[in-house]
């Protein structure tokens, strides 16, 4: 299972609860910065990005899908690194 990071920048007006619905949809998760998610799942990343596309605005909305990587550092809870930490081995 390899880990994504998505982060996105809403500027439209639609509705995103198709695209947080399909976030929550993989098979493991992880949200705790307002516009950035951690993804677990089998896909590759253009696989993630075509599952979220059809709930984006391409006049007003911006994602990032990107493989996060071992080398990491930050200032989040103790719970947000147990959930790295598991999904993410170093």
């Amino acid at each position: 299972m390899k880990v994504y990071i998505v982060s996105y920048q809403l500027g439209s007006k639609k509705s995103h609860l198709g695209l947080f619905e399909q976030l929550r949809a993989s098979p493991a998760w992880w949200h705790y910065l307002d516009s950035t998610w951690l993804i677990a799942t089998q896909e590759n990343a253009n696989q993630l990005y075509r599952r979220l596309k059809p709930h984006l605005d391409e006049q007003g909305d911006n994602i990032l899908v990107i493989q996060a990587g071992a080398d990491r550092q930050g200032w989040l809870p103790k719970k947000a690194w147990e959930w790295i930490d598991q999904n993410l081995p170093r």
